[in-house]
């Protein structure tokens, strides 16, 4: 996201010269002021300088992980032809164990209330099926810079409180899937090249927000951004227990 420093800049040079004639007319001589003392820049402390550096992760995460669902094409490279509904559904199906007899039975049993689920799970079963269809709706916008739309989806992961974000592009015929992730999702936005995710926090008043971005070098959306912000003094739902950045067969950076 573009910074803000230039506009509250802009603002005030506007601010500083409607107010020099108000100044000037009230006798002011216009002398500049000291704003007090610059505190002494400090450099950074390095810690532990003995420390052998480290060649190697300790933890694989994931980040580059990408893969092409195999069972569906894309005709003539338009993702918006391609069924979300079928998409979460081949990703079911490929883990048996983490859905149809594991943790999240729920949401396998639940895909037959969906239609053809592009718009919130909208289809053929009507509003029931809106409802109970855990694929949210589908969103369309170029996030790889190539001039084509991309695929950024969604779907609950139940019983519980998490929600799964994909994007896909397409490669040749191909779609590819170039970013998966779970959390107890409190919100999703697009911005630019990235994807935003926001998730509560057990510490009240805060959040944790995460960005992915697109990087053309390694083709995938990586983790560029991972914070803790304040948002009020509200107290925040817990996240879920255990660890959110073990990869998944899927390649999700959670704890799947």
């Amino acid at each position: 996201m573009p910074p803000r420093r230039p506009v509250r800049t802009a603002l005030a040079a506007v601010a500083v010269a409607l107010l020099a004639p108000a100044a000037a007319a009230c006798g002011d001589a216009g002398g500049l002021e000291s704003a007090g003392a610059t505190p002494t820049a400090a450099a950074p402390d390095k810690l532990w300088p003995e420390l052998t550096p480290a060649s190697s992760p300790a933890f694989e995460l994931g980040e580059v992980d990408t893969q092409v669902i195999k069972g569906i094409t894309v005709p003539g490279g338009d993702i918006r032809s391609v069924d979300p509904v079928r998409v979460v559904a081949k990703e079911i199906s490929a883990h048996p164990d983490e859905y149809a007899d594991g943790t999240y039975a729920e949401t396998a049993w639940r895909m037959a209330d969906c239609g053809r689920a592009g718009e919130g799970g909208a289809g053929d079963s009507g509003d029931r099926g809106r409802a109970r269809c855990p694929v949210l709706r589908a969103y369309y916008r170029d996030l790889t810079g190539d001039g084509r739309d991309d695929l950024t989806l969604g779907f609950r992961e139940l019983p519980g409180n998490l929600t799964a974000v994909r994007v896909y592009t397409v490669r040749g015929d191909r779609l590819v899937e170039v970013m998966a992730y779970e959390d107890a999702v409190s919100g999703v936005e697009l911005a630019g090249r990235s994807v935003i995710v926001r998730a509560p926090s057990e510490v009240a008043g805060y959040e944790y927000r995460l960005q992915w971005t697109w990087d053309p070098q390694q083709r995938a959306m990586l983790l560029t951004h991972d914070e803790m912000l304040r948002t009020g003094g509200h107290q925040r739902p817990p996240r879920p227990k255990g660890p959110s950045v073990t990869p998944s067969p899927s390649g999700s950076a959670s704890g799947r």
